[in-house]
């Protein structure tokens, strides 16, 4: 494993010309393991699956992709560099404009600025749209985005009342024939999506009706990032699972967070859905 994950830094140090001839899934590969990320985003790998997600959402030579709200940039991370010359990248982030939101967003806008800035050879290229519906609600211009990608945010969304307006916004901006990936924490069938959504999952059939409400189809459905030991009834909602471990933050003795740990980590990530949607050919 240390050989193979040494060559994939070797190739990675060889930026710009790291990606000239290699086909989309290889690039992935090797940003995802490269050495401009941490060694706890590489280790996420195991539940997130960037190959077999982005591939499954068609990402391809030549597009303008857009992630929507990418926090500090786990998965900009592996965008930026694969679509570097080969696309155009635009991340649509909280608007600190924008007054009164969750502190979080703010800290969360200002450390992925720094990321960028720090990193110039991977990051020079990626555009910023400020996105805090609804005061700042614009994906840019209508029609002109090939591939929109939303990586568990829509529980959030439907919480704050505006999934409505987001994904009328997604339909807006793709180009006819483009296409919208959804990733997010899968709660069982028939949950009721307000209740579910303080827990942090969302029933598929949800979300399919949000994206059939503003005129995109569901295309496929993927059980690349599904989890089946995720029982989904946590005390703290998902957040109690791995990364998060939230609940095991509160237990005082070491020797008991660290029980809580390894029995949370023994179930993985959460047990997610994986739609991509389309917006119909005018």
């Amino acid at each position: 494993m240390k050989s193979i994950r040494l060559i994939f830094l070797l190739i990675v140090a060889a930026i710009p010309a790291w990606a000239d001839s290699l086909p989309v899934e290889a690039r992935i590969e090797i940003a995802m393991n490269g050495d401009h990320r941490s060694d706890a985003n590489i280790e996420r790998n195991a539940y997130r699956h960037p190959v077999g997600t982005l591939t499954f959402f068609g990402l391809e030579d030549g597009m303008t992709v857009m992630e929507i709200w990418p926090g500090v940039g786990w998965y900009t991370e592996i965008l930026a560099p694969v679509i570097r010359h080969k696309g155009q990248f635009i991340v649509a982030a909280y608007d600190v404009d924008v007054p009164g939101q969750p502190d979080y967003r703010y800290r969360l806008q200002k450390e992925l600025l720094s990321k960028f800035s720090a990193n110039p050879e991977i990051y020079d290229q990626v555009a910023i749209v400020p996105f805090s519906p609804p005061e700042s609600a614009s994906l840019g211009v209508a029609d002109s985005v090939d591939l929109v990608l939303t990586f568990r945010n829509t529980h959030g969304w439907i919480s704050d009342g505006v999934a409505n307006d987001i994904f009328a916004e997604f339909f807006r901006v793709l180009k006819p024939g483009g296409a919208l990936g959804v990733v997010q924490h899968r709660a069982a069938a028939g949950a009721d999506p307000m209740v579910s959504a303080e827990t942090g999952y969302v029933s598929e059939q949800a979300v399919i009706d949000l994206a059939s409400k503003a005129g995109l189809y569901l295309e496929a459905r993927s059980e690349v990032n599904a989890n089946p030991r995720d029982t989904k009834d946590y005390e703290g909602g998902v957040w109690s699972l791995p990364p998060g471990l939230s609940l095991c933050r509160e237990i005082a003795s070491e020797e008991g967070m660290a029980v809580c740990q390894d029995n949370y980590r023994s179930i993985g990530e959460s047990d997610r859905m994986t739609l991509l949607f389309r917006k119909p050919m005018e």
